[in-house]
């Protein structure tokens, strides 16, 4: 793995099946609405299919650090209910898969993603060789407040 290159995996709890998690994750325009801490803007490009394979998403995403991100990512496999893949590019590129499992005799679904990416953003690029635990972190911190806003999200929807 090259300085420049990370492997994330992160596990959510959330109380709510694995349909109702997938379906508000799915809706990538609405994350600046209930995770407004990482995304800034969010815009559809391409629809993508019926099932949402082919939908491309333009995003604008921050972090604790002092600097944005501007990516894109195309979904390229769908398993409803239980997850889908996506390809990335611009500021990182690499692959996503998010997972959803309910937990047996439970009210809970576990998320999982895992996210191997390459950082081409010239700050994260050139510096990851020596800032790569702090940005890193900043990875984390971003996952963290994605699952307390997204339990607040499926806490207030039906």
């Amino acid at each position: 793995m090259g300085s420049n290159d990370y492997h994330f995996v992160t596990e959510w709890k959330v109380e709510a099946n694995r349909e109702k998690v997938y379906r508000t994750l799915e809706k990538a325009e609405l994350l600046p609405e209930w995770w407004p801490s990482v995304y800034l803007k969010v815009t559809i490009l391409e629809p993508g299919d019926e099932n949402g394979i082919g939908k491309v998403v333009s995003l604008h995403t921050k972090g604790w650090l002092p600097y944005t991100l501007k990516w894109k990512f195309r979904v390229t496999n769908v398993e409803f209910p239980t997850g889908y893949s996506l390809e990335a590019w611009g500021d990182f590129v690499g692959t996503g898969v998010w997972t959803f499992e309910d937990v047996p005799n439970s009210k809970f679904c576990i998320a999982t993603y895992d996210w191997r990416i390459s950082a081409e953003k010239p700050l994260l690029k050139y510096l990851s060789f020596l800032f790569k635990p702090i940005f890193s972190a900043n990875h984390h911190w971003a996952m963290r407040k994605g699952e307390q806003s997204l339990r607040v999200r499926l806490a207030q929807s039906p």
